[in-house]
């Protein structure tokens, strides 16, 4: 059923396998109104797209609120069940293309891809209402029916590829926390030139011995128990804890020197693994505690360590599993407890009784 009262948008009309399909500019305090997620009771055979993530919200809604001059959202794609008229400009050429598309307010929008963006908008709204004025972009498409919506949101997402996390922290300048990381890697003699920062594995052929990921997920485990104050001031205080413990782990230099091969490190060694980068940065938390004199004094007790990954009575049950590095929470933490212990730092009661339990263990 129609009614004489419509939805105006200016349009531009295109083809897409024959179909037509509508681009548009909606202002934002409207995306709420028309766009109303209400499948959630739904069973998913019935849904036309995923279950809402609700916890995903607050933080799109906090990068909208906390960035309101610098924001960047992508298009939200939508499917029109309802009576659906196009008016262009003119008969031909590009006026045929640019007009008017008017939508019958009894309609219904089924978002195929963007019901997050939708949520955090209408969260946004409600903290700065002057964002409803903006305007997000919106490609309409003209529902067939709800195999066809989830046609869409399949097809949608099929080719989705999530940035990794290195390239997320080496592109973002807003957050000071990535930015503190890449000084980091930039300015000690520890990482430079041997970091990888687009991707967050590296191939057995790789001439990198660390990924930035890796590093940055250290670094914020030293700072994690003191106050962020600047990109730089944390980053001094990373690098100088890197480069004190590079006298320690001769390896990392070779790397850099040429007298071993990145591959030959992470498949010999455990110390360039990010189970190791983690407990390295469990310890620089927590010798930040100590005066800058007793924490180097403290580091030296690390010398005489064997990293060889051949050396299963050290690291078999900690960091590695029948020869394999591991990377769940209770390896970090022996392994962490073994840094410790060996430049004389207090366990705490929690860490005690994994001890303990990683003895009993071992003794059968």
């Amino acid at each position: 059923m129609s009614t004489s009262f419509e939805y105006v948008f200016p349009a531009i009309r295109g083809i897409q396998a024959g179909r037509e399909y509508y681009v548009s500019m909606c202002p934002m305090r409207l995306i709420p109104k028309i766009f109303i997620f209400d499948e959630e009771e739904l069973v998913p055979e019935l849904r036309s797209q995923r279950e809402l993530n609700r916890p995903r919200i607050p933080a799109i809604t906090e990068y909208l609120v906390d960035n309101a001059k610098d924001y960047v959202f992508s298009s939200i794609t939508a499917s029109i069940d309802g009576k659906v008229n196009f008016k262009p400009l003119g008969a031909e050429g590009e006026e045929s293309r640019v007009g008017t598309l008017k939508i019958d307010m009894n309609s219904q929008f089924i978002i195929n891809d963007g019901q997050h963006r939708r949520a955090a908008i209408e969260e946004a709204i409600k903290t700065r209402p002057e964002i409803g004025d903006e305007t997000i972009s919106v490609v309409f498409f003209i529902d067939k029916g709800l195999e066809r919506c989830q046609q869409m949101f399949a097809d949608l997402n099929r080719y989705a590829i999530k940035t990794s996390p290195s390239l997320g922290i080496l592109y973002d300048h807003r957050d000071e926390k990535a930015r503190m990381s890449k000084l980091v890697v930039s300015q000690s003699q520890a990482f430079r030139d041997i970091v990888e920062m687009e991707k967050s594995s590296l191939s057995p052929r790789s001439r990198k011995l660390f990924t930035l990921s890796a590093i940055h997920s250290a670094n914020l485990i030293i700072i994690s128990g003191h106050e962020f104050i600047s990109a730089e001031e944390s980053a001094d205080i990373c690098t100088e804890y890197w480069d004190d413990l590079l006298k320690y782990i001769p390896e990392w230099s070779d790397v850099k020197e040429g007298k071993l091969t990145s591959g030959e490190v992470r498949q010999n060694y455990v110390h360039s693994h990010s189970i190791l980068l983690h407990a390295f940065g469990t310890l620089g938390r927590e010798l930040l505690s100590l005066s800058k004199i007793e924490r180097k004094k403290r580091l030296k007790s690390l010398s005489g360590i064997n990293w060889k990954r051949s050396n299963a009575r050290t690291w078999e049950g900690r960091s590695m599993q029948a020869g394999r590095m591991q990377k769940s929470s209770s390896n970090a933490l022996l392994t962490s407890n073994y840094l410790k212990n060996k430049v004389g730092l207090q366990l705490t009661p929690e860490e005690l009784r994994a001890e303990e339990a990683y003895k009993r263990g071992k003794n059968g």
